[in-house]
């Protein structure tokens, strides 16, 4: 079996499962009790929250602990837009964005709220200067994902905060795909709010984080007896919690990716002398994740290609909602003709994946397509 869908989710790291074993045993406390057995808890959430802190470079009480990048992405548009007290809040985001942003959107839409959805180019790449054009006196907040999911696209975002810092406008980036496989270090890129997702780099799913830079007014998404400094009540799950810190600790590494990047190109090598024109490239050539190869077979259904190949596990386009018949959005917003995007696939590779694996994959697809 090929799993070349780390982009969808990743296998937990032996370190961080080994991490995480404690808490579903031992360490069975309440994080918030003053007593013997709170007191593990509560230091293990501590030092989780400082790893993720020290992979972001922020200070821990900048933190917020979450359920997943989508409750990151909810608390950070929903909770500035609710914050603001303005009677119609406006919203500056990307025609490419993940459903965890365009959904909040289209619910603040129905709300009251303008939402302005800026163009990319045909590599994927959102234009700083369309992003200074939809800023309005109402503007509340901008939010561009640091990297896509399908296509690998990197957004200039540190170019983007330049800008919304001399209007006086918050930042958002969901960085679920960008963490530990591209540098994340939040004044480095200028940002306000941040979204993490453990189960993209190694981490075990359903847990995430948000950054939330010092001072930045946030309404509360979750509401109850003001755990995370007030900022998202419920108590902590300190089993995922602790997850999410070793596998921050773990990101932190990026060395592995350029071996990662070689495979990468190496497959793309691969299929362009095989296929001609009859394979494309999807997205930024160059500005783009190390490990993320989205091509389009010209002529043929994605989805049957991969039902050819059981053997690998991939996807047609973005995992959380890919088996639809329609065409991603995000190829539809770059301009990709509907034809050519039928026949996408997304092999996105990981720290296991090896040259080996490509061979087959290469072999599968030769007696297939």
């Amino acid at each position: 079996m090929i799993y070349l869908d780390y982009s969808a989710s990743t296998p937990i790291a032996p370190e961080v499962r080994e991490a995480m074993l404690p808490y579903l045993g031992e360490h069975y406390g309440n994080p918030s009790s003053t007593h013997w057995a709170g007191a593990p808890a509560a230091e293990a959430v501590s030092g989780a929250r400082g790893r993720v802190a020290a992979l972001l470079g922020c200070s821990p009480a900048e933190v917020v602990f979450t359920s997943g990048g989508t409750e990151a992405n909810n608390t950070a548009l929903i909770g500035a837009v609710g914050a603001s007290g303005r009677e119609r809040p406006h919203i500056v985001t990307s025609a490419v964005e993940h459903p965890a942003i365009v959904e909040p959107c289209r619910y603040l839409e129905r709300h009251g709220a303008d939402v302005t959805y800026v163009p990319v180019d045909e590599t994927g790449l959102v234009d700083p200067d369309d992003v200074a054009r939809a800023l309005r006196p109402e503007t509340v907040i901008v939010s561009v994902m640091h990297a896509n999911n399908e296509v690998g696209t990197i957004e200039p975002i540190a170019e983007i905060a330049r800008i919304t810092r001399e209007a006086g406008v918050l930042l958002h980036t969901d960085a679920a795909q960008s963490v530990g496989k591209i540098p994340t270090r939040v004044d480095e890129l200028g940002v306000d709010l941040l979204s993490v997702a453990a189960h993209k780099f190694y981490g075990p799913k359903g847990v995430g984080a948000l950054y939330v830079r010092a001072g930045t007014p946030l309404a509360p998404f979750m509401h109850g007896a003001g755990h995370e400094s007030g900022r998202r009540a419920g108590t902590e799950n300190v089993i995922l919690d602790v997850g999410l810190g070793a596998a921050a600790e773990l990101a932190g590494d990026l060395v592995w990716t350029a071996g990662l990047r070689e495979l990468r190109d190496w497959l793309w090598l691969q299929l362009s002398d095989h296929y001609g024109e009859g394979v494309v490239l999807n997205g930024h050539p160059t500005q783009r994740l190390p490990n993320t190869l989205n091509v389009s077979f010209l002529g043929r259904d994605g989805r049957e290609v991969l039902a050819a190949m059981p053997e690998v596990a991939a996807s047609t386009g973005s995992a959380c909602h890919s088996g639809g018949t329609e065409p991603s959005p995000v190829l539809a917003a770059m301009g990709v003709p509907r034809e050519a995007g039928a026949g996408t696939v997304r092999f996105s590779l990981g720290r296991a994946t090896t040259r080996r694996d490509l061979e087959r994959l290469l072999e599968l697809l030769a007696a297939n397509v």
